[in-house]
This record gives C-alpha cells, sequence and structure tokens, in this order.
C-alpha cells in the first residue's frame, strides 16, 4: 500500500542547556522520590477525587493522607519557601530599626582585634565565593539561560505546529489514495485468474529429434574443415622449418657470439608439427541419412491429425458452466468489495476533518503572534527579576572592589578613605537591596515549583511511561455512567475495550486507524468479504462434470514405428572416443605464439644485421599462421567436440527415452479412455481452488492492509506527542524548572550573602569612634574607648 512520508520529528535535542534540565530532573526527583499511584490505588483516587470528598469517610481520609504522602516533598519545599518570603522581610524590618538604635553594627564604632586581618580576608572570601560566583554561575546565568530558552522554543514553535497540520492533511488526503489502491488490485487479481481460465488445459508434447539432426551436421562438416585445415596447416610449418634451417645455415650463425644461440633454434624446429589428426575420423554420413530419412515423417503432423487437439476445446464446451459460474464469483466478490468501500462513510468523514483542520490552523496561525507576544512581557518579566539578583550582584561587587582596593591596613577606623568607605556603603545597600527583593524573587520561585514541578512529576514522566493514559482509562472517571469513555464516545458502547493507552501505543507504532479505534465494531470486514459464501455452489456443480473423451487417440502404428526407426538410426555405432581423443589434442605440438615470441627474443641475442632480421621475420610469419589457421581449426574443434558430446549422450538414452514416451502415451490413451472424466474433475476442482486461492490471498492483503497501513495513525500520536512531550514538557516544563532552580538558588544564597557582607562592611567603613590601645608604660595594657577620657584621638599609632 503506497504510504506517505511525514515531516514532524517529535525528538527534542535541548543542547548544552540540556546538562541543567537533568540537573533539575535530578532534584526534583531529591524532593519527589516517590513513584506514580499504580494499579487499583489511582484508580480508586481518581474516582472518590472526581467527585465531592466527605471527610467523614475513613477510605477519604486515608486517600488524602496518601496524596499528602506523594505531595510532601512538593509541601516541605513550599513551606519552606513561604516561611522565607514571610520572615526574610520580618528579620529586614527588624534589623533596620535595630541599627537605627545603634544596634546589631549601626553604632559607628569598631573594636580593634589583632586578627582583624584575618577575619576581613575570610568574610571577604565567603562573600565571594557563596555570594557571588555560585549565585551568579548557577543562579543568574541558569535562570537567564531558561528564560531565552523557552523565548527561543516558543519562536520556533510555529514551524513545528505547521508540521503538524500539513501531517495531518496528508494523513486525511492519502486515506482514500490508499483505499483506491486496495480496490485497482482487484482487477489485477482478477485479470489473472480470468487468464488462466480462458488458457488450454492440456498440450503435448513430442520427442524433439532436430537437434540430432543438427549434431550429425556439426560433426560431419568439422570433421571435413579440420582435416582440410590441418592439411594445409602441416604443409605451412614445413615450408617454414625449411626456410629457418636455410637461415640457419648462414655464415653468420659461425660467428663465437651467435653459434649457441642458433644450435638453440635449430633443435627446437622439430616442434613445429601438427599435433591432432583427424584424417582417421570415421565419417557419421550414413547416420545423418537414416535421420534425414526418420524426419520425412512429421511427427508432429501425425499429432494435429488425430482429434486429440480438440480436447481443450471438448473440455471448455463441456465445463462452459462451471467457468461462467466461477467467473460470476469473481465479478460478484468484485462488486462486493466496490460496495464495501462505499458503505465507509470515508469522504464524508475527510471533509468534515479537513473543514476542522483548516479552521484549527487558521485559528492558530491568527493567535500565535499573540502568544509571540505574551512571551515576551513573560520574558521580560524575567528579565526584570533576574536583573534584580544582578543589581544585589552589582553592589557587593562594587563593596568588594572599592574595600579592597581602598583598604588601608595602616589607617584607623576613624580615618578609612573615601574609596574604602563607598564600598562598605555598597556592601549595605546590597543588603538593602536583598531584603527587599528576596521575598518578591522567592514568591515567584515558590509559585513556579509548584507548578512546574508537578506538570513534570504528574504529566510529564507519567507521559513518558504511559501512566498518565492509564488515569484517563479509570473506568467512571471522565463519564459516570461509562466504563470505557473513548469508547462510549466512538461507539456509543461504553463496554467496548478500547482505551486511551491501546490507541496511543497502536498510533505510535503506526498502525492503521482500523486496528487502533477497533472499528470492528462498526463494520466487520471478515463478514463482508468472506469469499466462502460464494464458492460452495461452484463446487456442487463441479462433483458432477460428465466428460466424454473416447475417440481421443494420442498416437498410432506410423508414430509409434517413426519413433522406433529414430532409435535405430546407428548414432549409438558412431566411435565417440577416437572423436574425443583427437578433439582433447592441441592443433600443433607448440603454441606457435609461444614459440614466434621465444624465437625473436633468441633474435634479439644476436648482433644486429640481416640474421636477426630474417630471425624476427620468420616470428611474424609463424604468429599469422597461427591467427589464420590456428585459430579457426581450435573453433571448428569446439563445435566438435560439443557435437559429439551431445550425440554421444543421446545415443546412450535415445532407446529408453524412445521406449519411455511409446509406454506414456499407452497409459495417457488407457487414462483417457477409462478415466478421463473423474481425473478432469479432479484436476477442475484443484484449478478452481487455485483460482479461488488468488482471491483468498487478495481479500487477506485487503484485510491486513486495512488493519496495519490504511489511514496509518502515526500523524495522531506525533500531534500528541508534540503536544505533551514537546511543547509542555520540554519546551515549558524543562524551562520553568530550571527558571525557579537558578532563581531559587540565587534567593537562598542571599541569606549568607547578607551575613557576610554586613560583617565585612564594618571593615571598609570609616567609623565615627574606635578603640584607644594604651602602652603598657601607662600602667594600662588594653583597649578603652575615648569618650570615657574626653580625649578626640583622630590619629591612632
Amino acid at each position: 500500500v503506497p504510504a506517505k512520508t511525514y515531516d514532524t520529528g517529535v525528538y527534542h535535542e535541548p543542547g548544552a542547556i540540556g546538562i541543567l534540565f537533568k540537573i533539575v530532573h535530578a532534584f526534583l526527583y531529591l524532593v519527589q522520590p516517590n513513584s506514580f499511584p499504580q494499579g487499583k490505588q489511582i484508580n480508586y483516587f481518581c474516582l472518590k477525587y472526581r467527585f465531592v470528598i466527605d471527610v467523614s469517610v475513613p477510605e477519604n481520609v486515608v486517600l488524602t493522607l496518601q496524596a499528602i504522602y506523594y505531595e510532601i516533598g512538593f509541601i516541605v519545599s513550599a513551606a519552606l519557601g513561604l516561611l522565607f518570603i514571610l520572615l526574610l522581610p520580618l528579620v529586614g524590618l527588624c534589623f533596620c530599626m535595630c541599627r537605627c538604635c545603634d544596634n546589631c553594627g549601626g553604632e559607628m564604632h569598631q573594636r580593634q582585634k589583632k586578627n582583624a586581618d584575618c577575619q576581613r580576608s575570610c568574610f571577604a572570601t565567603f562573600l565571594f565565593v557563596a555570594s557571588l560566583i555560585i549565585r551568579q554561575v548557577v543562579g543568574v546565568l541558569c535562570a537567564y539561560a531558561a528564560n531565552q530558552h523557552l523565548t527561543n522554543q516558543v519562536r520556533g514553535a510555529k514551524k513545528l505546529v505547521n508540521s503538524n497540520f500539513k501531517d495531518l492533511k496528508v494523513f486525511l488526503n492519502d486515506t482514500p489514495v490508499q483505499i483506491d489502491y486496495l480496490v485497482s488490485q482487484y482487477n489485477t487479481t482478477k485479470d489473472k485468474a480470468l487468464s488462466d481460465l480462458n488458457s488450454k488445459y492440456f498440450y503435448l508434447k513430442g520427442v524433439s529429434n532436430i537437434e540430432t539432426k543438427e549434431a550429425l551436421e556439426n560433426v560431419s562438416v568439422s570433421v571435413e574443415v579440420l582435416q582440410e585445415g590441418t592439411e594445409r596447416l602441416h604443409a605451412n610449418l614445413t615450408d617454414v622449418k625449411m626456410h629457418l634451417s636455410n637461415t640457419l645455415s648462414d655464415s653468420a650463425c659461425n660467428a663465437a657470439q651467435a653459434a649457441s644461440t642458433c644450435n638453440i633454434i635449430r633443435n627446437s624446429l622439430g616442434q613445429l608439427n601438427i599435433n591432432a589428426n583427424f584424417s582417421g575420423l570415421p565419417g557419421v554420413n550414413s547416420q545423418l541419412a537414416k535421420v534425414n530419412d526418420v524426419l520425412k515423417i512429421d511427427l508432429s503432423s501425425l499429432v494435429q491429425k488425430v482429434p486429440f487437439n480438440d480436447t481443450p476445446d471438448l473440455v471448455v464446451n463441456q465445463t462452459r458452466n462451471i467457468l461462467s459460474d466461477i467467473k460470476s464469483v469473481l465479478e460478484s466478490i468484485g462488486s462486493n468489495i466496490t460496495t464495501f468501500t462505499k458503505m465507509l462513510p470515508v469522504q464524508k468523514i475527510v471533509a468534515d476533518l479537513m473543514v476542522y483542520l483548516t479552521q484549527s490552523e487558521a485559528y492558530v496561525q491568527d493567535y500565535f503572534p499573540v502568544v509571540e507576544q505574551y512571551d515576551f512581557y513573560r520574558w521580560l518579566g524575567c528579565l526584570i527579576l533576574c536583573c534584580m539578583v544582578v543589581l544585589i550582584l552589582v553592589f557587593y561587587y562594587l563593596g568588594l572592589l572599592c574595600g579592597t582596593c581602598g583598604y588601608d591596613k595602616h589607617a584607623s577606623p576613624t580615618t578609612r578613605g573615601c574609596i574604602s568607605n563607598t564600598g562598605g556603603n555598597f556592601l549595605m545597600a546590597g543588603v538593602g537591596f536583598s531584603f527587599l527583593f528576596s521575598w518578591v524573587l522567592m514568591i515567584v520561585v515558590v509559585l513556579t515549583f509548584v507548578t512546574g514541578g508537578n506538570v513534570e512529576k504528574l504529566v510529564c514522566e507519567p507521559f513518558e511511561d504511559k501512566n498518565l493514559f492509564k488515569i484517563l482509562d479509570t473506568p467512571y472517571l471522565l463519564n459516570q455512567h461509562w466504563k470505557n469513555y473513548l469508547a462510549g464516545i466512538i461507539f456509543k458502547n461504553p463496554n467496548v475495550n478500547l482505551t486511551f493507552e491501546k490507541v496511543y501505543s497502536d498510533c505510535k507504532e503506526n498502525k492503521g486507524i482500523y486496528t487502533s479505534l477497533h472499528l470492528e465494531h462498526l463494520f466487520n470486514i471478515n463478514e463482508l468479504l468472506n469469499i466462502s459464501m460464494y464458492t460452495e455452489d461452484v463446487a456442487l456443480r463441479i462433483e458432477h462434470i460428465q466428460i466424454n473423451l473416447s475417440k481421443i487417440i494420442l498416437l498410432d502404428e506410423i508414430g509409434k514405428e517413426n519413433l522406433l526407426n529414430f532409435s535405430s538410426s546407428g548414432i549409438d555405432g558412431i566411435d565417440f572416443s577416437a572423436y574425443l581423443t583427437e578433439i582433447n589434442k592441441s592443433v600443433t605440438k607448440v603454441d606457435l605464439l609461444s614459440f614466434a615470441n621465444d624465437l625473436e627474443a633468441r633474435a634479439d641475442q644476436l648482433p644486429k644485421g640481416a640474421l636477426e632480421n630474417a630471425l624476427k621475420g620468420h616470428a611474424n610469419n609463424i604468429r599469422m599462421i597461427h591467427n589464420q589457421q590456428v585459430v579457426p581449426l581450435e573453433q571448428a574443434m569446439s563445435t566438435l567436440n560439443q557435437s559429439i558430446r551431445l550425440l554421444k549422450r543421446t545415443s546412450s538414452e535415445l532407446m529408453v527415452k524412445v521406449k519411455n514416451v511409446i509406454s506414456a502415451v499407452n497409459a495417457a490413451q488407457n487414462l483417457i479412455n477409462n478415466n478421463a472424466s473423474q481425473v478432469i474433475v479432479q484436476e477442475t476442482k484443484e484449478y478452481v481452488d487455485t483460482i479461488i486461492g488468488y482471491f483468498e490471498q487478495y481479500i487477506e492483503w485487503v484485510k491486513e492492509s486495512i488493519a496495519m497501513d490504511v489511514a496509518a495513525c502515526k500523524p495522531i500520536a506525533n500531534v500528541i506527542d508534540t503536544a505533551v512531550d514537546i511543547f509542555l514538557c520540554s519546551y515549558i516544563a524543562d524551562s520553568v524548572n530550571t527558571f525557579w532552580f537558578g532563581l531559587g538558588g540565587s534567593s537562598m544564597f542571599l541569606i549568607p550573602a547578607i551575613i557576610f557582607a554586613v560583617k565585612l562592611s564594618k571593615y571598609y567603613r570609616r567609623m565615627d569612634t574606635e578603640d584607644v590601645y594604651d602602652d603598657t608604660e601607662n600602667g594600662n595594657n588594653g583597649y578603652h574607648k575615648e569618650h570615657l577620657y574626653g580625649i578626640h584621638n583622630p590619629v591612632f599609632t
């Protein structure tokens, strides 16, 4: 069945931010490690909470406690967040009032200690590490990346939405085409069956003696060619040897440099002779004459003269009613298939769904700019929240920078420089903004944590392992009167076992919608395409066939005598071993090409001159003899070899084959005279079964195609995956969870940052008073406050 390819890919690769998503998933697992409710627990829970809860019933109290236990991680985390929201502003207010009363570090006085430098360094380091590096990297950057990722995905979602709409349109448009294809394939099957019905039932295989005649003719001609060719070759080789001997008798061969080479060539001249001798082979003219005499009587014409060739027409005429019944069955099947396709309201359903799909697409296209606009507002709000944290970070950074750069270890607390004092003021400004913004940040964190975390645990994870569909399939959940909601909607019969989970799984595997939705409850194709109801009457008619073939004579006595004459043609008297012995020999004792090449190589060893040129001329002459005479002789030997082997094989089996043919003809004649009607009835049954088998196979293919291939509902599963897995979980939930994870981390690190900043600012800001350390000579070993002595000490040394 032709299937279309779909463009939508339901796999989402988040990229580098996927690492943050995995970290957030691990944190959510720590918060909520409980597995999703299973079996009767979830069914009973959903059923009870579908309606009004009566807390007086003990079962409802137990279910409520189970729900609290399942959500205990979120409840505890949300409670901590609420405490943060309530207590941190209150603590900030109390801290501010306390400092206004010169308490809680508000008094501009600092006791000097010997480890002051160590404390200052530690406070600065803790503030930098805990509040700046961790909070900036894990917090602000994480929140900003999640915020930007969600915006990018929303902007790119239009392409994915359009791809899903396109696939749904292809799905709807392709379904009628697939059904038409199934119907059209019936004509191919019917044409094949009708072609077989109109063919002849019987045919006669005769004994072929034409090949034997051709083989004998080839042997005769090949032998003549080989005899003439070998004689001519012998003469040419003799002539070449004579000329070579004359050349080697030249005085140049007596020289010391050429004597050994000339002797080698002279000794090899004996190899220039023919090897195979075909002059003594016996002829096959007598056998060929006998075969020609046999062929004068045409066995085929003898068969044509008898009424046997009328047998197919006779059988067809006597079984014409049976054939017409079979053809009517074929037409009935075709009309039923056409009727079945017309019964399916495919065109109406497709048209209605296409209108709805077009309207939905137009609605999405119209409101998508609104979604992008509201997403911009969301992005801007999240950016402002990030900027709040960044503002606090800026004050802390400036405080550390100014305090560190402007700090003078030789200056007393009352004489610290302007830059150092400004650094301390920046730190306190950061503390103030931390108290102002912390509760706002935590409100956002708590809301997004409770929402996004529960979406991940209650929707995304159950959707991945299909537990979410088990909730939808809970009996009487979506409708208190229906056991199976989906079956009630489609079939108006809620007792049919049709579940959301099964439909989604089948569509995910790209099965046909007929199987996925169990449409056999609306129209059963097994009943409509049952071929057995049409073949029973044909089977009864076949059993009463009576055919008379007593006048049929397969082969008369003249034909049998002709076959016997052919078997005694004398082919078996040919001396095949003599032929094969000569054929297996080479034409010459030595390969002329190798001899010529060797001769030319020997000539190159001689001094330049007439002797060398003469020997090379003889080498070229030998090559010419090979190409013009040896090669044709080798071809003739190949033809002779094939023909002799054919005759040898034919002669060994000829008599047995002829006897077998005559025996088979006699047996067939006996069968026709005595059991023809029974055999034809039996063969007709088998033949009709074969014809009907074509259509049974076709109908099974149609059933399987409708069940598995026609209207394969992969696009429907893709829409669900796109809406839940991609949009809700991958785009929104992961981004929101990562945002609150980063923002919450930044908010939590505000507390140690406030403590370290307040402590550190005391070492950067300029104090109003300071402790004075008296020298031991004055008898006062230690620090004391200067206002006790009424002395203003601007410089401490």
